[in-house]
């Protein structure tokens, strides 16, 4: 019998899992939820990092700090040390799935520092970092797509390094964000890179989207505006993937991929549904098409497998039904420019707070241990 995850996945979905641990690692868990729930790759963030190193029911660290507090490392340093310990056990767990796809899921995103969030050339410099420590092919760098991010994207790319841009929330940002990636392509090429060797993904949030436009739908408390709630995620998320459909059918992108490139897959990320009004499963179900990455919490991952209903293609041919939702969006007062700024600059803000809670807590961590 098929479940709803491979039937997602025989849909053109990859399934990610937005949630990584040693824990999940060595216990076998990871490897588990490759063969029971068709998981295809995981993505990390500073949030999830800092949830696993400070659990205090998880003892698997403790070891590493122990060594890393006795060579005198920084937070800083015995971060890096960790996660990129984790993200490469986990990069060779999913190592078969990089080869059974033709090398293009099997991957695990780890993220560069959020203080870089507006910083080019920092970022820049710890994409090479990471890049080279972990030292795996099947591994992507997480950038955030702020307007110091999307420079950075191209030299990433530039240089052979696969990206999983992240924090995109608007249409005109994820423009920008292709952009980067062609520009980023064609110095490759112009550098001698084999452009099939460069993977991409965009990853555009859904939920945080509806939240934030909800609260504003709520506070203008007309019927019409009422009747807009819960809308704006998926319609934001179904126009991002005809912009991916329209761009890489263009002349640009058909003779990079002509050379060997791969698309930029769109991603959809904060799948989780933070409404506990609406279906669990909306932001998978409502988002099915070919060639997209839906990275799950396991919460969401767990509803999906035991009732998601998957009945193919969502998203192909809700375009004009989509412009309509922004059309409303406009009429009943609701500047959606100002949603998705908000959205981007909060979405930084949390970030760079949880990385500075983790590097609290790995500081009391390593003094402890000295």
């Amino acid at each position: 019998m098929t479940t709803p995850t491979a039937a997602l996945s025989a849909a053109g979905v990859s399934i990610w899992l937005d949630d990584l641990s040693r824990t999940r690692i060595t216990s076998g868990n990871l490897a588990d939820l490759i063969a029971s729930r068709n998981v295809v790759g995981v993505t990390t963030n500073p949030t999830i990092f800092a949830n696993a190193i400070t659990n205090p029911d998880d003892t698997s660290y403790d070891g590493q700090v122990a060594q890393l507090a006795e060579s005198g490392a920084t937070p800083e340093e015995a971060i890096f040390e960790a996660t990129t310990q984790d993200v490469r056990d986990a990069l060779d767990v999913f190592r078969p799935v990089w080869e059974e796809t033709g090398h293009v899921d099997g991957r695990v995103s780890i993220e560069v520092s959020p203080d870089l969030a507006h910083d080019t050339e920092g970022t820049i410099a710890q994409a090479k970092e990471l890049w080279a420590k972990v030292d795996r092919p099947n591994l992507l760098v997480k950038i955030p797509a702020t307007k110091a991010g999307l420079p950075a994207i191209t030299a990433a790319i530039a240089a052979g390094i696969s990206v999983n841009v992240t924090l995109i929330f608007s249409l005109e940002r994820y423009a920008e964000v292709i952009d980067a990636y062609l520009a980023g392509l064609e110095q490759a090429q112009a550098a001698g890179i084999d452009l099939s060797t460069i993977q991409s993904v965009a990853s555009f949030f859904v939920s945080r989207v509806d939240t934030e436009t909800d609260k504003r739908l709520t506070a203008i408390g007309t019927d019409e505006a009422l009747a807009l709630k819960s809308k704006a995620g998926l319609a934001n998320a179904r126009l991002a993937y005809e912009l991916y459909e329209q761009t890489f059918a263009g002349d640009r992108a058909a003779a990079l991929l002509a050379a060997g490139a791969n698309r930029q897959r769109p991603l959809w990320a904060s799948t989780g549904v933070k409404d506990p009004a609406l279906p669990d499963t909306l932001y998978v179900t409502e988002l099915v098409a070919a060639d997209v990455v839906n990275t799950m919490p396991e919460k969401t991952l767990e509803a999906t497998y035991d009732h998601g209903v998957v009945t193919g293609d969502t998203v192909t041919g809700t375009y004009d039904e989509s412009r309509a939702v922004f059309a409303g969006l406009a009429a009943v007062g609701v500047d959606f420019a100002d949603v998705t700024q908000v959205l981007e600059d909060e979405g930084v803000a949390k970030f760079i707070d949880s990385w500075h809670e983790l590097l609290g807590q790995v500081r009391e961590g390593l003094e402890a241990q000295r």
